[in-house]
């Protein structure tokens, strides 16, 4: 906190001023205070002094002193002595040298000195004390925090265009995208980074981090790298390490808290933490802990954005390879312990990478993970990882590329195991890992691709070189090539798209499979597809055919088994045989109240060969009915306005437990709560909330509606907030 008078009135040193708000203006940080001075290193500050008598430039010597952390040194970049008139008063092996200037307009015989101080833009981030001395009279002046600074060209954080610093540094609203295969849908999330409070928080996190318990003072001289602080953050998001701020939980029971899908935005889950003394918030998944991180990393200075990885593989054996086992029904089996996840969400953040290269070969974009998924160094962490290194498959460089890197690019093997436990391979998949890798756009709500900053063009030849380089590298030196084309007897089909593989008998005809919606697939409503199996056969070729329906969790493992159907049928030639796949709503519905992706799998033999086997799959994810919401009247600050949110019960079914929550930074403080009544079949509620606005500028209004057939359905709308 910002001290702006030292209360002892018989001191030398009458007043201070820190000139919170034209400092906090100048270093962009005046939508966290105006009040408390939250400077950014790099960039100088101003402040004046008054003192009780005059000050003599020829023969006086004010002397400043900062200090941040415990037990602070000159060496360990952590105190700074500095004096004015400008004289060097740090030792030789000292770092993150501060200094001040006596600045034009001050009135020295008059006792009141205008200085200009100058953090370096390599000072550890943190709280710092400010004290003076003058004439053996020592005084603690002020108390002030040190950001990192994305606008210096000096700063490692140092992001040279200024819309990209709007969107990665100051926008406190963003989107996070969920879904899975060919159903992307965005999430509006509020990441609130300016709220109130934000930088105690942010700060008290560095602080219960195991490596301050361990050694205080090197933590606290460490945080001027955003290598180092992005990887404290990334440990300390998760509860898997004692003190983190989420615990994740990827059951079905959210006892004792929310489930994940209950949040809308970082605020209430970081204001939750610090107010419980720390106490981890219950529950989140990847997209809470990253956009979590995002918030804090955003707070802290360093550029960041929330990315998320479609198809995304954990690969838990370190061999780029996972493996998927289906039974004779189509259903997919729990036994594997690696995964393809419908999606996986990140953070990237910006910053400079000289413990890599020092040629800046792999600044830039970094991958920072705070889902507790593998230990790094002995916590539950990993990153940053530079996104070059990715591309480029260097998987010995750190920190934890080589797990990032099978994320996007593991290939996939699937399995049938029969009724006596024995495994046929099925096909081997190259493709299907890593897909969509989408991030909100600079300055819009457009979606932007990532995926070819992550690897090369997929099934290219520069792509399966980068592979095998990076799989030599992970098995230590070995130059063991696997077959990335697979074999085998089958067919995969994933998403939409047709897919083929040679049949075992290279004298049988090609077999193509492919699914289609009949009609959008909507929560609340019958689910119909279309298998379509097609060839060049000749001949009239007979099959059994098994298909299964299982919901999912957005982890890739299942949920529960659906429904099952096993028919014969015939595929005449030159025709296509067209399988109709309906699952009502009647059936599905209460496998999927904490769930919204199906898996279809179909198990195709032919009768005529037996060994000739093929699998096909298809993820469907389910959108959910609509929740409107409108805003009317003002869109000034501290001026009324009112939203209006609706919604209409889609099924035959009354809706009990009705609940809706209301927020958004800059438009309310805190979340709004209500409980609704009953909701009876095709009825429908609308209720309105008065607002009052109190930060300008675009803001993102989000509400939250849960019912017993119904889980998080989430609505947003953007709302212009004027001076």
């Amino acid at each position: 906190m910002s001290l702006n008078r030292p209360t002892d009135y018989s001191s030398v040193f009458r007043l201070v001023d820190l000139h919170s708000d034209t400092n906090n203006n100048e270093h962009h940080t005046s939508e966290i205070s105006v009040t408390e001075l939250i400077v950014r290193r790099g960039q100088a500050f101003k402040l004046t002094l008054k003192l009780s008598q005059p000050f003599n430039l020829g023969f006086d010597q004010l002397i400043m002193t900062v200090v941040t952390g415990k037990d602070p040194s000159e060496d360990l970049g952590t105190k700074s002595r500095f004096g004015v008139p400008g004289r060097s008063l740090h030792s030789a092996s000292a770092k993150a040298v501060w200094k001040a200037e006596l600045q034009r307009g001050s009135s020295p015989e008059t006792g009141v000195l205008v200085l200009i101080v100058s953090p370096p833009a390599d000072a550890p981030i943190g709280e710092y004390t400010l004290s003076a001395s003058f004439k053996d009279k020592e005084k603690v002046l002020a108390n002030f925090s040190v950001l990192f600074n994305p606008w210096s060209s000096d700063d490692w954080v140092f992001l040279p265009k200024e819309e990209e610093r709007r969107e990665y540094v100051l926008n406190e609203q963003g989107i996070i995208y969920r879904g899975g295969g060919d159903y992307i849908s965005p999430m509006f999330w509020d990441f609130g980074q300016f709220e109130q409070g934000m930088v105690k928080i942010c700060l008290k996190m560095l602080d219960l981090n195991v490596k301050y318990w361990l050694n205080p003072a090197d933590d606290v001289s460490a945080r001027c790298s955003p290598i180092y602080v992005s990887r404290v953050v990334s440990a300390m998001i998760n509860s898997s390490d004692e003190g983190g701020v989420v615990m994740g939980n990827w059951g079905n029971d959210y006892s004792g808290g929310f489930p994940p899908t209950y949040w809308s935005g970082s605020y209430a889950i970081l204001k939750q933490w610090y107010n419980s003394y720390y106490r981890s918030v219950r529950y989140g998944q990847c997209w809470v802990f990253a956009g979590v991180m995002c918030s804090v990393m955003r707070l802290l200075g360093i550029p960041c954005r929330v990315v998320s990885n479609f198809q995304s593989a954990h690969d838990t054996n370190k061999n780029l390879t996972i493996d998927n086992y289906f039974d004779n029904n189509g259903a997919m089996e729990r036994e594997s312990k690696d995964s393809i996840w419908n999606f996986h969400v990140w953070v990237e953040g910006w910053m400079r990478r000289p413990d890599l290269a020092k040629d800046g070969k792999y600044d830039g974009w970094q991958v920072v993970d705070p889902t507790p998924q593998e230990r790094s160094e002995g916590l539950f962490c990993c990153g940053p990882a530079s996104v070059t290194a990715i591309r480029n498959g260097e998987v010995d460089l750190k920190y934890d590329v080589p797990f990032v890197f099978a994320e996007v690019n593991a290939d996939s093997v699937y399995w049938l195991v029969r009724s006596d436990g024995s495994r046929t391979k099925i096909f081997s998949d190259t493709e299907t890992v890593g897909q969509n890798i989408s991030t909100k756009a600079v300055g819009s709500y457009k979606r932007v691709d990532l995926t070819n900053t992550y690897k090369h063009r997929e099934g290219s030849v520069e792509e399966r070189k980068v592979f095998a380089y990076a799989l030599d590298k992970i098995v230590n030196g070995s130059t063991v090539r696997r077959d990335a084309g697979g074999s085998g007897s089958g067919v995969l089909a994933s998403g939409l798209e047709m897919s083929t593989a040679p049949p075992p008998d290279p004298s049988q005809p090609q077999l193509l499979i492919r699914f289609e919606e009949v009609s959008k697939p909507e929560n609340g409503k019958d689910v119909n597809l279309k298998m379509i199996v097609s060839s060049d056969t000749s001949t009239t070729r007979t099959f059994s055919v098994s298909i299964s329906v299982q919901a999912m969790k957005y982890t890739g493992q299942p949920e529960g088994n659906i429904q099952t159907e096993v028919t014969e049928q015939k595929l005449l030639p030159k025709k296509d045989l067209i399988v109709p796949i309906k699952v009502p709503f009647s059936v599905y519905h209460k496998y999927m109240i904490q769930s919204r992706t199906m898996s279809i799998s179909a198990i195709i033999t032919d009768l005529q060969k037996e060994n000739n086997v093929y699998l096909a799959t298809e993820r469907v994810v389910l959108t959910n009915p609509p929740v409107s919401i409108t805003v009317s009247g003002g869109s000034k600050v501290n001026q009324e306005l009112t939203a209006e949110v609706v919604f209409t019960n889609p099924i035959d079914e009354t809706l009990s437990d009705c609940s809706m929550s209301l927020s958004g930074s800059g438009l309310m403080i805190g979340q709004e709560i209500t409980k609704l009544p009953n909701l009876r079949p095709n009825c429908r509620f609308r209720v309105a909330v008065v607002l009052v606005p109190y930060k300008t500028g675009e803001r993102s209004l989000l509400v939250n509606f849960s019912c017993s057939s119904f889980k998080d359905i989430k609505s947003s709308c953007i709302v212009n907030i004027k001076p």
